[in-house]
């Protein structure tokens, strides 16, 4: 899947690693070729619990990204570059948009996504992380519009109405995971 000449993506448009259905990487592609033709891909994140564990890091993504922009999500991640770990990508998306470093990560889901983002297919190996925190966290502007602490609870209550506008990867990834 790499990218051929006379292909070249925009200067802006980032190379991410393409992997197939059942999770082996087989090169990679421009973000937007991934999302327009619904290749598989990876993407890896952060749950951040404050220190006690009894509350969970919520947030507004920023109106303009590409993928569902504006809606609520509780993990900091993003796509997996070529040559990273899913974990390395974990640590450095939590820094890029909490602004958050140095913390312990524990594996907790790893899930593969077969969904939709504006009419087309969206598919994507989910690997996500737990992080201890309590702060200060410091918002990507870019990518973060706001963010507030909750209780489990407060997530699982807001997660049980569909109409709520959460990203439907991390829904899906926190099925089996929230108590």
């Amino acid at each position: 899947m790499d990218q051929q000449p006379g292909n070249a993506a925009p200067a802006r448009d980032e190379v991410v690693t393409v992997y197939d259905a059942e999770g082996h990487e087989t090169g990679t592609a421009p973000r937007s070729r991934v999302y327009e033709e619904g290749l598989w891909h990876a993407s890896s994140g952060v749950l951040l619990r404050s220190l006690d564990g009894q509350r969970i890091y919520v947030h507004r993504r920023s109106p303009d990204k590409a993928v569902f922009a504006g809606m609520h999500d509780c993990i900091a991640g993003g796509v997996v570059d070529p040559g990273e770990s899913p974990e390395q990508t974990a640590v450095r998306e939590l820094a890029e948009e909490l602004g958050v470093t140095g913390i312990t990560l524990t594996p907790i889901s790893r899930i593969s996504w077969d969904g939709e983002w504006a009419g087309r297919p969206l598919r994507c190996h989910l690997f996500a992380f737990e992080g201890r925190h309590d702060g200060p966290i410091t918002h990507q502007a870019t990518e973060i519009s706001d963010g507030w602490w909750w209780t489990e609870a407060e997530l699982r209550a807001h997660l049980a109405d569909p109409d709520w506008p959460f990203v439907p990867d991390t829904r899906a990834l926190l099925a089996n995971h929230l108590s």
